[in-house]
């Protein structure tokens, strides 16, 4: 798959950490021209720096009226268009029915739901005039029932739902859209969203017992499937939202 991007331009929104970061840098390898979205202006100079010359990097609060906008004029004011988007923003906090406060609901469905909805929206002309594609990072808990993080739950379902409706209305103009549903992955997430250390290390070894597989996953297992599922090798593959998980999803409550 070497330089299979070539003369392609993609943008990467969370592209300072975790997946989003991983996916950034494979898609410099294959020869992409990427633009990498983040709100940290110190570690998007650090992304800059790994991902050489032909990249470009967008400061931007996702949850802003205007980021979409920005993003994409910003895109094609340094390239000539757009191929793909990948929505790899993303924010967890623990809740229940009971306790999520309304704060904490809407800061999930701004960045996990309402950003990607308004990036996919906002670069849609760009895409069918080179008949690109979306993929989307949802999560296992798109696809199954988790206790405790019920809001980010629900936008990972929603975010599934958003992939399908969307890859069938754009499929007749040439755009796909795809999504990506990792189990538990090696990534900051879980600490920014409340976690400690101990906690987080506590969290990936009962892990091991929840993924049958016997393990968590990393963040380049997820890069490679999303740059596969961007590429033409895909080209005949849209409205999926694939597992990627160690066969978390198989699984029931325990």
């Amino acid at each position: 798959m070497d330089n299979v991007f070539s003369g392609k331009v993609v943008i990467v929104t969370g592209a300072t950490s975790g997946i989003g970061r991983a996916t950034a840098t494979r898609f410099a390898e294959l020869g992409a021209s990427v633009c990498a979205v983040g709100r940290d202006e110190a570690a998007l100079a650090e992304v800059l720096n790994e991902l050489g010359n032909n990249a470009v990097t967008i400061q931007a609060d996702l949850s802003a009226d205007d980021a979409a906008r920005t993003i994409v004029e910003k895109a094609t004011q340094r390239f000539d268009g757009i191929d793909v988007l990948v929505n790899a923003a993303g924010h967890i906090s623990s809740g229940t029915i009971e306790n999520t406060s309304m704060d904490a609901w809407d800061k999930m469905m701004d960045i996990n739901l309402r950003a990607v909805f308004c990036l996919m929206k906002e670069v849609v002309p760009a895409l069918i005039e080179r008949r690109g594609n979306i993929v989307n990072v949802s999560s296992v808990t798109g696809l199954r029932s988790f206790p405790g993080v019920l809001a980010y739950c629900v936008s990972k379902a929603a975010v599934d739902q958003l992939t399908r409706c969307s890859a069938l209305e754009l499929a007749a103009k040439g755009v796909r859209v795809n999504a990506v549903n990792p189990g538990v992955v090696v990534t900051d997430i879980h600490k920014r969203g409340g976690m400690d250390e101990q906690q987080y290390a506590a969290f990936l070894e009962h892990s091991k017992t929840t993924h049958p597989l016997g393990r968590v996953g990393q963040t380049r297992e997820i890069a490679d499937l999303i740059t596969f599922l961007a590429s033409n090798q895909a080209s005949w593959i849209t409205g999926a939202t694939y597992s990627i998980d160690g066969g978390r999803a198989l699984t029931c409550a325990r």
